[in-house]
């Protein structure tokens, strides 16, 4: 667990989960709310949705895709 901690200790994989705590948004939303460019962000949430963190609940949609936090990635958001 320690080391998916550490994992998400980057910038944008933080601010990611931490936007997605307060419900499912799209990369678009998460982009605005973290200041963060969203090609980063788009980045940071296939790596997430790869470490099971996160989940996409619109995976047939090439565009607007949302994301919601998983409750591994609420825990390891919590240990930080």
């Amino acid at each position: 667990m320690w080391d998916l901690v550490s994992y998400v200790q980057s910038g944008t994989r933080k601010a990611c989960l931490l936007a997605l705590l307060t419900g499912p948004k799209t990369p678009k939303a998460i982009s605005i709310s973290s200041g963060k460019h969203l090609s980063h962000i788009s980045r940071a949430l296939g790596e997430l949705e790869n470490k099971k963190l996160i989940v996409c609940l619109t995976p047939n949609n090439n565009k607007n895709r949302i994301f919601k936090i998983t409750n591994l990635g609420k825990i390891i958001i919590n240990k930080i």
